[in-house]
């Protein structure tokens, strides 16, 4: 088995850190990404795919273009072409494609459909309730609150929201607000907030699952403690002028982000709470989505958790793909050829091909267009910084500073020609870079992270300085 091709669909860093994982087998020649990025061709083996010099997107181009170079395998990160059906329209094609199909991508673009089958699975999740009606939503928020002071609720648009639809809410008024800018004004996540599920704020640690399925079997993979908010806790100061800058009213509300950075493995992720994850939620998940629908679920699941004291675990979510920036601090680890694992899904025989992972430690920083220094001058009123609205094409210096065993991830980055006509490379994105250390410890990989990030440069660039600090 050589010279396979294999196309890997995705824009963003998880994408960089997938076609690196394939690139490291030797089966493969060529990895191909679509749309791809800036970081797509700096990795041995890689190259954006192209069709008449352009990216291709949607997915009949993506089609078109496996078709041309004879890809042998597709493998798709984001939700969006998922729950589009990308993997129905290919293998309806004859091509060889990993992922969750149409049917199957419910799971993660309809939060309320979820937690609906997930109560009738007996699967354990968070009181909660959904609605597409604001004044109903309001009416329950408010009797909620009152009748359990001070525990708050969680608020989220059933639809996708790029990792951002979910707000905490810590008083009745915050939760009445919240309500108002989701589904009525300025409705912040579009048509994704038309319906929202209300759930009881539980208490405990949060933790992403992840698992892989070939429709049988489901083994678990390594985790992530990943970081969510965009601030550290001793940012307060900078989280009221992010919120003031966006319009927020809640100056003290710390925003949700598709991720500011992690490490792996998980620190307190072990064999016991894994048994019980797997026994009481993954396996019960997939079996019981095919018994109540009639359709597999072939691919990764990534089940988001709270974990109580009694370490008894709740499902808050599920996603139906790998993580970002989960998933660049997990694949440097994994030792099993990941073409041959790929292989195993789609064929049915996962539990032919165990996983196996390394010891290090490997620990991830996400660079992130935060306020600019020096706003452009066409930008209009001053924009706040990821995940609220930022500034791009800003100019990205420092790569070359970066030590040779540091992977650098590629987020949101392209080429072009600056203003004395020399190429560079741009930021486009809210988040731009996730560099990633490995180390024997997660002390020695922290360390290594932050000494080589200072080294990059772009205007606005903000990253948390706290990634693993409350484990080393």
């Amino acid at each position: 088995m050589s010279g396979k091709r294999v196309l890997v669909v995705d824009a963003g860093g998880r994408g960089n850190a997938i076609a690196h994982a394939f690139a490291r087998s030797e089966a493969v020649e060529t990895v191909y990404v679509a749309p791809g990025n800036a970081g797509s061709e700096m990795m041995k083996k890689c190259r954006l795919a192209t069709m008449q010099g352009t990216a291709p997107k949607t997915i009949s181009e993506l089609l078109a273009f496996a078709k041309l170079v004879k890809i042998d395998l597709t493998f798709v990160g984001p939700e969006g072409y998922l729950s589009d059906g990308i993997v129905n329209i290919f293998q309806e094609e004859g091509q060889r494609i990993l992922g969750p199909h149409r049917e199957a991508a419910i799971l993660e673009n309809s939060k309320c459909t979820t937690k609906d089958l997930l109560k009738g699975l007996r699967v354990p999740v968070p009181l909660c309730r959904n609605f597409d009606d604001a004044d109903s939503a309001k009416e329950y928020a408010m009797h909620h609150c009152s009748e359990n002071p001070g525990k708050g609720l969680v608020i989220k648009a059933d639809g996708l929201a790029a990792g951002k639809g979910t707000v905490v809410c810590a008083t009745t008024e915050e939760a009445l607000s919240t309500i108002d800018r989701i589904m009525v004004s300025p409705r912040l996540f579009g048509k994704a907030g038309e319906r929202i599920e209300i759930e009881e704020r539980l208490q405990g640690r949060e933790l992403m699952f992840f698992a892989l399925s070939d429709g049988r079997t489901v083994q678990p993979m390594q985790s992530a403690l990943d970081y969510k908010q965009a601030y550290a806790s001793d940012e307060a100061v900078a989280v009221r002028l992010f919120n003031k800058n966006a319009g927020n009213p809640y100056l003290d509300n710390n925003p949700n982000t598709g991720g500011m950075g992690g490490f792996s493995p998980h620190p307190w992720l072990d064999e016991e709470l894994t048994d019980k994850i797997m026994n009481r939620i993954a396996i019960p998940t997939v079996r019981g989505f095919k018994e109540s629908t009639g359709h597999e679920y072939k691919g990764v699941i990534y089940f988001g958790l709270m974990i109580s004291e009694e370490k008894e675990p709740s499902v808050l979510e599920i996603n139906v793909r790998l993580g970002d920036p989960e998933t660049e601090v997990i694949l440097p680890r994994l030792e099993t050829d990941f073409y041959q694992l790929s292989e195993a899904v789609l064929d049915g025989e996962l539990d032919s091909v165990p996983m196996q992972w390394s010891r290090d430690v490997c620990l991830g920083i996400c660079a992130i267009s935060g306020r600019a220094i020096k706003p452009l001058a066409s930008g209009g009123p001053e924009r706040p910084g990821y995940p609220g609205e930022h500034y791009t094409n800003m100019p990205i210096s420092g790569l070359d500073k970066v030590d040779p065993d540091i992977l650098v991830y590629h987020n949101g980055t392209a080429k072009g020609d600056d203003s004395a006509g020399k190429r560079r490379l741009f930021t486009t994105g809210g988040r731009v870079l996730t560099l990633v250390a490995r180390g024997k410890s997660l002390s020695e990989a922290r360390v290594k992270a932050y000494d080589n990030i200072k080294r990059i440069h772009f205007n606005g660039m903000r990253y948390r300085k706290d990634i693993g600090l409350g484990y080393v």
